[in-house]
């Protein structure tokens, strides 16, 4: 399954570029996934490199749209690829951006999300992707803020402005989401294994509604939780074998600051995951191209949830640290003995790119907390922010990074 890493009916980079613009997919956190053997510890040191769950779309910093112009506008993709030249975009699409993660040197990959529209949020149709394949949401009725004033970010406000207004006024049903068809497409071109991303999650998607069947996020993202559940089920029976689930949901008892939340979030999760025969990751994101602000918002970063979810059913949380130069690491020291971290070593909100030592001195403050056997190496979120060359080359970075320390703990 997959295209060898020599065959040479791969495009060469840019190949598919059209309109003279450069490319770059809508693409998942990267993850590279080194398994070498400590000579300390004597056992398998995976410090893992991979993709986020969004290297989604990356676009050139006010240089306009990529070449990959096309987008769904809630159309299901098999309406969609009836276009003969949408379904081919598509697929050189993927095609680039996978080679791209597997030239970079990374173990896992994603497909790049170009099923993700350039909509509103910073990171696209993030939300939007499920609103639109999920019966019972429609575009909220109401007020453009430049009509109500802005003066002070009311939850209105931030709805309308930064996620576009939804409404949820019916029964939530089970749409064309297929996740599990976009991943077989991804499998036609990868020769690494591929991660899929799952989400915006339930919590996430009743965050950033308005309420008029259910009564609240809760009995919403309850309702939602078997639609995902079933997403993941199908993904697993098409070969996918490592899910990341992406719902912020964690972070939604610091604003409602009412502590009985996190027993709720917990149990929509473990519903999603259910039954699930996958290696499953929750990502516990800190913000994308606006994530900076975020530190002001959670001055104790993720030592004031995590914790509260170490019950739940995933094997892995991953987690961002890079923009925060790794503060708060220390929190991990409570990590159970059966859990994995995926740690972000890269910083996506900023153009610079890193240097291999520089990720090295990340991930050594990483492993001195939490054993290297139980560490994959990432991204802060997704890329989509940043010029396909930029991350390209930070990705290499992180590679080579990962590379410092394995050779440091006598990996071979």
């Amino acid at each position: 399954m997959g295209i060898p890493a020599d065959d040479k009916t791969r495009p060469e980079p840019g190949s598919c570029q059209r309109a003279g613009t450069c490319c770059h997919s809508r693409s998942n956190r990267e993850e590279v996934k080194t398994q070498a053997r400590s000579k300390k510890q004597g056992r398998r040191c995976h410090l893992s490199i991979e993709p986020h769950s969004s290297f989604e779309g990356v676009t050139e910093y006010g240089n306009g749209p990529h070449w990959y112009r096309h987008q769904l506008l809630g159309r299901d993709i098999r309406v969609a690829f009836k276009e003969v030249a949408h379904e081919e975009a598509y697929h050189d699409a993927t095609q680039v951006v996978i080679q791209d993660q597997e030239e970079a040197g990374l173990d896992i990959i994603t497909d790049g999300q170009m099923s993700y529209d350039d909509y509103v949020g910073v990171i696209g149709s993030f939300c939007w992707y499920m609103y639109e394949r999920i019966g019972g949401f429609q575009h909220a009725k109401e007020p453009h803020p430049s009509e109500i004033g802005a003066a002070v970010r009311t939850k209105e406000v931030e709805l309308l402005s930064d996620w576009g207004g939804v409404v949820n006024d019916a029964p939530v049903t089970r749409g064309p989401i297929r996740l599990a068809e976009l991943y077989k497409i991804a499998t036609k071109y990868a020769s690494k294994p591929l991660k899929v991303s799952v989400g915006a999650g339930p919590v996430n998607l009743a965050w950033h509604v308005y309420n008029k069947h259910y009564k609240d996020a809760r009995e919403l993202s309850l309702a939602l939780a078997p639609i995902f559940n079933a997403e993941m089920k199908d993904l697993v029976a098409a070969g996918a074998r490592y899910l990341q689930i992406e719902d912020l949901g964690a972070w939604l008892p610091l604003f409602t600051t009412n502590d009985d939340d996190y027993k709720w979030i917990a149990e929509v999760i473990t519903r999603c995951v259910d039954g699930v025969k996958a290696k499953i990751a929750w990502h516990f994101c800190f913000g994308n191209a606006w994530g900076n602000a975020l530190s002001g918002i959670f001055p104790k970063g993720y030592e004031t949830v995590l914790p509260r979810f170490y019950d739940v059913p995933v094997e892995q949380y991953v987690l961002d640290y890079a923009n925060r130069e790794m503060a708060d690491i220390e929190a991990l020291k409570s990590l159970p003995k059966d859990k994995e971290v995926q740690i972000g070593v890269l910083d996506i909100r900023t153009m610079m790119i890193e240097t291999p030592e520089q990720v090295a001195a990340r991930i050594r403050k990483v492993i001195r907390v939490v054993p290297p056997d139980r560490v994959y190496l990432s991204t802060d979120c997704g890329m989509k922010p940043l010029p396909r060359m930029v991350a390209k080359m930070k990705l290499k970075a992180l590679v080579e990074g990962a590379r410092i320390v394995r050779k440091e703990l006598g990996s071979r």
